[in-house]
């Protein structure tokens, strides 16, 4: 039970941060790109690495805490299912060009990001 709880928590706090996040970012480059969801995705990529390569890898966490960060917390910070309906309206909106680039740069960027993370993690 102290497990769901962690991830709950973990949740609330990502879900939270996602919308600070990529607001900053679309008041920083706007909305004619999903550059927020983008910033999130790639950042939580890159968490997500170095949080598994720390927790798992390098220390023994506890379930609770491995929850609450990898499960609860990271699961609500990143947006795949907002990817996938911003990337359909632009593809919607025939802007195919755009569509190509988000999931191009979507997948790749947040890919690399993980094994960075995964690098910086297992290098500490």
């Amino acid at each position: 039970m102290t497990q769901l709880i962690a991830i709950a928590a973990g949740g609330a706090a990502g879900a939270l941060f996602r919308f600070w996040v990529s607001s900053g970012v679309y008041q920083l480059l706007g909305r004619g790109f999903p550059y927020g969801t983008l910033a999130v995705n790639v950042l939580g990529s890159l968490v997500m690495g170095f949080l598994y390569a720390m927790l798992l890898e390098r220390m023994t966490a506890s379930p609770e805490l491995r929850g609450a960060l990898l499960i609860g917390f990271l699961g609500a910070f990143t947006t795949f299912s907002t990817f996938s309906i911003e990337t359909i309206n632009l593809i919607e909106q025939a802007d195919f060009l755009k569509a190509g680039m988000n999931m191009l740069l979507s997948v790749t960027a947040c890919v690399v990001a993980c094994w960075f993370g995964l690098v910086l993690g297992r290098q500490l």
